[in-house]
């Protein structure tokens, strides 16, 4: 999965005063405030995440610091000249979904890219207290945002999901979608939101029942993920089939729905995802 990115060593932890060096990884990213879903475009140079030492001649302004990998900071490059970096040689914008299925930059710096885009958006939608309408400003304690004037504190939004792997272990089969109004040619499985109010358990119940009209019981936990493209925190779960196995599609949530064997599971382009890893157990008989 995506953040599985061993022998690497991501530190999220909140450090202050902290000095670029020439070897610090540093986040760029383009787009129209990354709207459209996995979207938004992130610099690359030569096939990778470009380091201080590539770019130091077209920053403006003060990079921000972001988080460590190993022993090297990662920064947010907020400014920058566009005009000559748009005619340096080795420089272009990828959209994530390229990077993810070509992999042409390492699979640890689309993991952190995906964090560091979660934090760029955070900043760029958190500028004026929802309180009071003051500018916030960034703590000097932790890593937040916090209104001078009324003391409003902003955390980085996390957005609890859950996908799920809905089993029929009569037949031996897994029920796998695809989304409607998305250009992706892959199978999936059922997803959603976490509402207010809700367990985990109870948000997969009811997102089986609202997408397929399955009714589902034994919901046991599988895994969890961050995704930082939408700011998910995406859990993973396992259920199985109570009652009638005939599926009654939201078509507006899904362009298809329906029972695959073991042997018919295709498995995503990639291995990032977490829904990915659920079809994989069960294709190979581990669930």
């Amino acid at each position: 999965m995506i953040h599985e990115i061993s022998p690497h060593i991501f530190n999220n932890c909140f450090k202050k005063d902290v000095s670029i060096k020439d070897d610090s990884l540093c986040f760029i990213f383009d787009g129209e405030e990354e709207k459209a879903f996995g979207g938004g475009q992130v610099l690359t140079f030569r096939g990778r995440i470009p380091r201080y030492a590539d770019l130091k001649a077209y920053i403006e302004g003060d990079p921000e610091y972001l988080f460590m990998i190993d022993e090297s900071d990662c920064f947010l490059i907020g400014e920058y000249d566009k005009e000559a970096l748009g005619k340096a040689d080795d420089f272009i914008f990828r959209s994530f979904k390229d990077v993810r299925n070509v992999r042409d930059i390492p699979k640890y710096e689309h993991f952190l890219a995906m964090t560091a885009l979660q934090l760029s958006n955070w900043f760029k939608r958190n500028r004026y207290c929802g309180c009071c309408g003051e500018r916030l400003i960034k703590s000097d304690k932790e890593r937040a945002l916090v209104c001078p004037a009324c003391k409003n504190t902003v955390y980085p939004k996390i957005a609890p999901a859950v996908t799920v792997g809905i089993i029929d272990r009569e037949t031996d089969r897994i029920v796998l979608t695809k989304y409607a109004g998305r250009d992706l040619p892959f199978f999936a499985l059922v997803a959603g939101f976490t509402e207010i109010g809700e367990t985990l358990e109870e948000t997969v119940i009811r997102e089986v029942r609202e997408e397929t009209g399955l009714e589902v019981t034994n919901v046991t936990y599988f895994g969890s993920q961050p995704w930082g493209i939408v700011d998910d925190l995406m859990v993973g779960f396992t259920c199985e089939l109570k009652g009638s196995r005939e599926i009654h599609r939201d078509e507006s949530e899904l362009k298809s729905a329906d029972w695959f064997s073991r042997e018919e599971v295709v498995l995503q382009p990639t291995e990032m995802s977490l829904t990915n890893a659920i079809m994989k157990a069960f294709k190979d008989g581990q669930i």
